[in-house]
């Protein structure tokens, strides 16, 4: 288990991102199996997961991925909205098959039909949801993988993940530190430095929020673009003005050279004159 290697334990960054998403927030019924991943009982009833064990747990099925030599034998299921994104962000960096949506009944038990697969491994969101690919994956010995919650029954699951498995946040979250996880083993990730892909990118988003973050998205736009024309007109009006304070001064030149070409008045000959006479005078 991880308590053996000190670069496989939980640290303190990671259990921040547990509890800011709630994964350790089950269920307040909890199942007699699942007991043993409880570490008590807040005051509104819902039980809290030991987060040690949920890390174990996390680092035991990224260490069984990352033993399949072929990863497209490893298939992820998810029959519910809020996984779907999670585990098709999953398999793009894993590079594992994946399921979404209704699961079509004889996809690894009936060879006729045109979906028919046969992974060595399934990894399921929700086995309470999922039981159509359990139930199948246990008639033809594929270990099984499932996330569950307090509350979850544990017929046919091989590996628990204890999590909350109800959450956008929690679902995207653990699915996030699978793939990272799995990463690291396989050497394609150090843990020297921070994966770059925020967790938030497995987040189950509806298409209302979607709509109104395009909506958002635009209004922005619109406001910008007032501004900037805003501004446009402003430095016009400025450029507009400095040019008739310029043509302003050019006419101050323009008459002041003028007068500097005009004849001097008459009146400073005339002095000129007397004063020559009254030298004379003298």
């Amino acid at each position: 288990m991880s308590q053996s290697y000190s670069r496989l334990e939980l640290q303190e960054a990671d259990a921040r991102k547990i509890i800011a998403s709630q994964m350790h927030l089950g269920s307040n019924n909890c199942n007699y199996q699942m007991n043993q991943y409880v570490y008590k009982k807040n005051q509104g009833g819902a039980n809290i997961i030991d987060i040690k064990k949920l890390w174990q747990k996390l680092v035991l099925a990224a260490r069984i991925i990352a033993a399949v030599e072929n990863t497209d034998d490893v298939c992820v299921v998810s029959t519910k909205d809020n996984g779907h994104r999670a585990i098709l962000k999953f398999a793009r960096f894993i590079q594992c098959s994946s399921t979404s949506g209704r699961f079509s009944p004889g996809t690894f038990t009936n060879h006729s039909q045109s979906g028919y697969r046969e992974p060595k491994l399934i990894i399921v969101t929700d086995p309470a949801i999922d039981h159509q690919a359990v139930r199948e994956a246990s008639y033809v010995n594929i270990p099984i993988i499932g996330l569950c919650d307090v509350d979850t029954p544990l017929k046919y699951i091989d590996v628990v993940i204890p999590c909350n498995n109800k959450g956008n946040h929690s679902i995207g979250t653990v699915w996030w530190m699978l793939a990272r996880e799995v990463m690291r083993l396989k050497g394609q990730l150090s843990r020297d430095e921070e994966w770059e892909i925020m967790p938030d990118l497995f987040f189950y988003r509806s298409s209302e929020e979607v709509k109104k973050q395009e909506e958002a998205d635009l209004e922005k736009a619109k406001l910008n673009e007032a501004a900037e024309e805003t501004d446009n007109n402003y430095a016009q009006d400025n450029y507009e003005q400095d040019g008739d304070w310029k043509d302003d001064n050019y006419a101050a030149e323009d008459n002041a050279q003028d007068w500097a070409g005009e004849e001097q008045p008459a009146g400073n000959d005339d002095w000129a004159a007397t004063n020559e006479a009254g030298n004379n005078w003298d």
